[in-house]
């Protein structure tokens, strides 16, 4: 009986400038991270109010406080807005390890459940990994009230790839 084989060539990096974005430089990722992120002039973290208090390859963390622009039409925060929290500090904890290997990641899926109503007050996220593998990572993540009680949790999977892959 033959079987076959499969066989994967590695693809080699192709000469050019350094990826750039607003949070970093391919190459420089350092422990300023956070500072980056909250001074970035745009996006969607600086629009939501949220500041990166913390980013580590072991844990991110944040904090917002609450207003009407996080609301839905019932006046609680609306849950994109955790999912949206959830994928940003898992996203920046996953790029810190990938960064360094030349990758960068992209978000492939969100699973995030909204434990408790928030209409107010000051709210924190924590993210930590679960895998942070070469070809893909896992990060958990909870939002906590100002209490300490638990209002959103979720895990993210994030795709590694090589910065010569095109987009």
């Amino acid at each position: 009986m033959g079987g076959s084989t499969l066989k994967f060539r590695r693809r080699k990096a192709r000469p050019g400038p350094a990826r750039t974005g607003p949070w970093f430089t391919l190459g420089a990722v350092t422990e300023d991270l956070a500072e980056r992120v909250n001074q970035s002039p745009t996006g969607w973290v600086k629009e939501m109010g949220i500041t990166i208090t913390r980013a580590t390859v072991e844990e991110v963390a944040c904090e917002w406080e609450v207003s009407e622009k996080h609301h839905q039409g019932y006046g609680i925060v609306h849950g994109g807005v955790h999912a949206g929290v959830i994928e940003t500090l898992a996203s920046i904890g996953a790029a810190l390890v990938a960064h360094p290997r030349g990758q960068r990641v992209v978000g492939l899926e969100n699973s995030t459940s909204f434990i408790r109503a928030v209409r107010s007050g000051r709210l924190s996220g924590l993210a930590r990994p679960v895998t942070r593998g070469r070809l893909s990572q896992v990060w958990e993540a909870w939002i906590r009230d100002d209490e300490d009680r638990l209002v959103a949790q979720g895990r993210v999977r994030l795709l590694c790839f090589s910065d010569d892959r095109p987009n």
